[in-house]
């Protein structure tokens, strides 16, 4: 049985580790440009299609979803089922 998880146009870094079913979100349903968080500010990426930063030792618990965007600080941990923005 396959490994079900789907990363989509992200950076993932050195050491990071993705549970089962762990899914990255690239697209926002209604077509608009990705945001992205940068010192408490959205600002708009200029791309329909982006996925999530995460930076070095991020590891993710099963089925875990992490919405397009989002950035996830090195040594991050996302609960089994968490869902992060």
């Amino acid at each position: 049985m396959p490994h079900f998880s789907y990363v989509g146009d992200s950076i993932i870094g050195h050491g990071c580790n993705l549970g089962a079913g762990t899914k990255i979100a690239n697209l926002r349903h209604d077509g608009a440009a990705v945001r992205v968080s940068i010192g408490g500010k959205k600002v708009d990426s200029g791309r329909r299609k982006l996925g999530a930063l995460l930076f070095d030792d991020v590891k993710t618990g099963v089925n875990s979803s992490i919405n397009c965007g989002a950035i996830l600080v090195k040594g991050t941990k996302v609960l089994p089922c968490e869902f992060r923005k």
